[in-house]
């Protein structure tokens, strides 16, 4: 695990390393690797928080084949796959290794518990009446509740990053989002 942007050299026998946007992409994957019963660190997987995108470029040549040499993988929202491309291609890193994800890890996520899975996360999280209460908002009415769902998690600082992990914590067997599911066949 790494701050997000924060620059770090590599674990002591990494040979991957996992470019995530943010850190509830972070929690996210920390969370599938628990449930999982793997522990990438001593697999040797670096997950790197990149701090958004748009920094792909600088871990990829850093951490890739013109760097330390480690095989660059990383999970990415549908609208960022052109820096993942651009970045990977530079540092001559196999662009099959970039897993996709329709909008985001969080759109992922939703589609995979539904939203009435989620609202039995919200409650069991105590934060049923806040979720209703920001239902009942003007600009939220009338919104499908998938949507609105999206917009709830990244409404307070720290939602994101705190259900990131507890969403992927919830799915049912079976269910992890395919993106998601696809990075760890590959670890």
């Amino acid at each position: 695990m790494t701050d997000e942007g924060a620059a770090h050299p590599a674990s002591p026998g990494a040979r991957t390393a996992v470019l995530l946007e943010g850190r509830s992409d972070l929690a996210a994957v920390e969370a599938l690797a628990a449930r999982r019963g793997r522990n990438l660190g001593a697999e040797g997987v670096l997950c790197v928080a990149m701090g958004g995108a748009m920094s792909v470029g600088r871990y990829a040549e850093l951490l890739g084949p013109p760097g330390l040499g480690l095989r660059l993988t990383g999970l990415c929202d549908e609208g960022e796959k052109g820096f993942y491309e651009r970045a990977f291609a530079r540092a001559q890193a196999p662009l099959g290794d970039i897993y996709v994800c329709s909008v985001d890890l969080e759109d992922e996520l939703i589609r995979a518990l539904g939203t009435e899975g989620i609202e039995e996360v919200f409650r069991a999280e105590g934060d049923l009446r806040a979720w209703e209460s920001f239902q009942q908002q003007p600009a939220q009415r009338g919104r499908p509740r998938h949507q609105q769902t999206r917009r709830f998690l990244g409404t307070k600082k720290g939602r994101k990053i705190r259900y990131g992990r507890l969403l992927v914590e919830a799915l049912p067997p079976g269910r992890t989002p395919p993106p998601l599911d696809s990075l760890f066949a590959a670890l």
